[in-house]
């Protein structure tokens, strides 16, 4: 497991890992670019509901150790992506290695589907502003307003709602994602509910929840 990991405005994927890891050792003695390398991703949800695995993402390319040319910006780069402390400090010691993935190949299954991606849009794609405060939203919602999450269901057309249980599943810039879990059975199922124009902050995220809150009491 990396310390740390960011992207590269080129697409690459930069890792900090330990000096005596596997991937570590491996790219201190491969020549170039001939190591082969796969990440795998997985996507838990931060709340307790059935199946929490969200999704999974793999990122296949040729991993290498950064070159000294490059240590110093790649170390910024994720210093101020991901700061990790006093690892970041060290990361020219030995306990610490900075690696390189140049990514060739990407493939994603998750809630929205299985599909694979160009390296192109990973090196294009810009971070969800909500993606920051996720984990801490949706255990808030599932704490504090789980009432409010299944009113939601009323926005759910002909499909029966009364009786459902309702766990906020994911949330983005572009709207909200709730399991529903129907009574006295296992069977579940989500829905998504789109804000009318994506969010920029957590100010304008506030108000998309109230406004879909409030279309729910309605």
């Amino acid at each position: 497991m990396p310390a740390a990991a960011t992207v590269t405005p080129d697409g690459d994927v930069i890792l900090l890992v330990s000096g005596d890891s596997t991937a570590a050792r491996a790219a201190a003695h491969a020549q170039d670019d001939d190591l082969t390398a796969v990440i795998e991703i997985t996507d838990v949800a931060p709340v307790s509901v059935p199946h929490r695995i969200r999704g999974r993402a793999w990122l296949a390319g040729w991993l290498t150790q950064v070159s000294e040319a490059d240590r110093a910006a790649c170390a910024a780069l994720l210093a101020e992506r991901q700061p990790v402390g006093e690892l970041l400090r060290l990361h020219g010691h030995p306990q610490w290695v900075l690696l390189r993935l140049e990514v060739g190949d990407i493939s994603v299954d998750d809630l929205w589907g299985a599909e694979r991606v160009d390296p192109d849009d990973l090196a294009a794609a810009e971070p969800d502003p909500v993606a920051a405060h996720e984990t801490e939203l949706l255990q808030h919602l599932a704490a504090a307003h789980r009432d409010r999450i299944r009113d939601l269901g009323s926005l759910l057309g002909p499909r029966e709602s009364t009786g459902l249980t309702a766990v906020p599943l994911a949330l983005d810039r572009l709207g909200l994602r709730v399991r529903f879990t129907c009574p006295d059975s296992a069977s579940a199922f989500d829905a998504r509910f789109d804000f009318p124009t994506p969010v920029s902050d957590v100010r304008g995220l506030r108000r998309a929840m109230q406004n879909l809150f409030a279309a729910a009491g309605r």
